[in-house]
């Protein structure tokens, strides 16, 4: 498809609506050895960029709005424009490299030309380097930039990862329902005919969804609780990351019988309880109200590029003083949020959005995205990762961290990617509202480390009870 689709487009409009928003995305990948050969590095990533077309592509509006935006190939397209080149200052440290990326996520793309940029970090300690991957969301969700950037690796977009976690959807899904629909033309009759039949498609779930598209509305409109997380942005950055061991996380989902979502939730949600406690903000069962994607991506458009996302708006318990028991209620509360229909409710009024013509669609998008909304705190995504490491230009990538971006008055964003034997937390916040997003990453560390704990004391326990029961016997 070269036409941008609703949910595609919204993400200009939200840039458009605050000139301080940014809605690019990133990932930085941090790669052992020495840097290679500047000719050798272009010419490789200019034959890799070819596997997808979007890199050459730019936008092209349609007059007046009576069409949706379009994807043409770029007359002027020149590699050397996205490819960017920077040395760390010495000695080369991890926050040093930290600060390049919140300086390079503080300004926005060129929109004359295809939307993104590469960014080649040398000077990192320990003889390594760094690769920054931006991309603007109008072109891709978290999966499909992740599927983006295992493509510029030496396995390239046959890296295992994609496979399994398209056999994986594969074996998941039963009767998905696309989530999109070829956009009709303006002639009444055809656009009619679209809507009756994606209105049918999804009319099973409408009963259902209909409690979470109130769910939905009612978390967007009505204000919570005051935080400082909710204001308005400036233009500044600031980045930071958490790295987790995935055997870890994994050992306390086995023990408490939960996933890997709700652990890496819950580890946020006691961060950011340690931040509003510091900053003297009282604690409620709202304050923490957290934008939450889902993903209604199929097997089928797996390696897609384009946005395929839902929501969901959960309240995080960060009222829980107790580590495990806000963890079991991060477990409930998201239990019951996807019961309640919001994400099925939010990606039905995707589709029936994508089957309206866009000249009807736009200006209601661009109200929305307009409005100041008070009700959410922070946005957390979780996004799979390549299972084994990755290589580029046969050096080793040892980390692989995310950026998401921040708008609509959220001052920060948290993206969550799993990478070979790790999980990484990239934090994103605006650079005067959240002076001490380090101390956000470090908690997220420290509460998982609490967790390992408890699941450990929990397994002597069990061993000792069996250990009894069997002298007894």
């Amino acid at each position: 498809m070269n036409q941008l689709t609703t949910l595609d487009a919204s993400f200009l409009h939200a840039e458009d609506a605050d000139p301080r928003a940014n809605l690019a995305i990133g990932g930085l990948a941090v790669i052992d050895g020495p840097i290679p050969d500047h000719d050798l590095l272009m010419s490789t990533l200019a034959r890799r960029i070819g596997r997808c077309p979007r890199f050459a592509q730019r936008i092209r509006l349609r007059p007046f709005n009576l069409g949706a935006p379009q994807w043409v190939e770029d007359p002027r397209f020149d590699i050397a424009h996205h490819v960017r080149r920077v040395a760390l200052p010495r000695p080369g440290t991890d926050q040093e490299l930290l600060r390049v990326v919140a300086d390079v996520m503080s300004w926005r793309l060129d929109r004359s030309r295809p939307l993104w940029e590469i960014w080649v970090i040398e000077g990192l300690v320990d003889n390594r380097w760094a690769m920054l991957m931006k991309v603007h969301h109008c072109i891709a969700d978290g999966i499909a930039a992740t599927h983006m950037l295992a493509g510029l690796s030496d396995s390239g977009i046959d890296d295992s990862f994609a496979r399994r976690i398209r056999a994986a959807k594969e074996a998941a899904e039963e009767s998905e329902t696309k989530s999109r629909v070829t956009v009709p033309s303006l002639n009444p009759l055809t656009w009619v005919s679209g809507l009756w039949r994606t209105s049918a498609s999804v009319a099973a779930g409408v009963a259902h969804g209909a409690r979470g598209a109130g769910e939905l509305a009612v978390g967007l409109m009505r204000a919570s609780s005051t935080s400082p997380l909710n204001g308005p942005i400036t233009s500044l950055r600031r980045y930071s990351a958490a790295r987790v061991s995935l055997g870890d996380v994994k050992q306390v989902c086995q023990e408490f019988d939960v996933t890997l979502n709700d652990v890496a939730l819950a580890a946020l949600t006691d961060s950011y309880r340690s931040l509003l406690t510091r900053r003297g903000e009282q604690l409620l069962p709202d304050s923490l109200r957290t934008l939450v994607p889902v993903s209604m991506r199929s097997a089928a458009s797996f390696d897609k590029t384009d946005n395929r996302v839902s929501v969901m708006l959960p309240c995080l318990p960060v009222e829980e003083e107790s580590a495990v028991q806000r963890l079991r209620l991060v477990h409930s509360r998201l239990s019951k949020t996807k019961a309640g229909g919001q994400h099925q409710a939010g990606n039905t009024f995707v589709s029936l959005a994508n089957a309206i013509p866009f000249a009807l669609t736009a200006p209601a998008v661009r109200l929305l995205t307009r409005l100041p909304q008070r009700g959410v705190a922070t946005l957390a995504t979780n996004v799979p990762g390549p299972r084994e490491r990755l290589q580029i230009l046969g050096h080793t990538v040892t980390a692989v961290m995310p950026v998401p971006p921040i708008a609509m008055r959220l001052r920060t964003g948290v993206a969550i990617l799993s990478y070979a034997d790790d999980l990484f937390f990239g934090i994103l916040a605006d650079f005067d509202a959240v002076p001490d997003i380090d101390e956000l990453a470090r908690g997220v560390e420290a509460a998982v480390g609490r967790l390992v704990a408890s699941s450990k004391r929990r397994q002597r326990r069990r061993e000792q009870r069996r250990l009894s029961l069997v002298v007894s016997a």
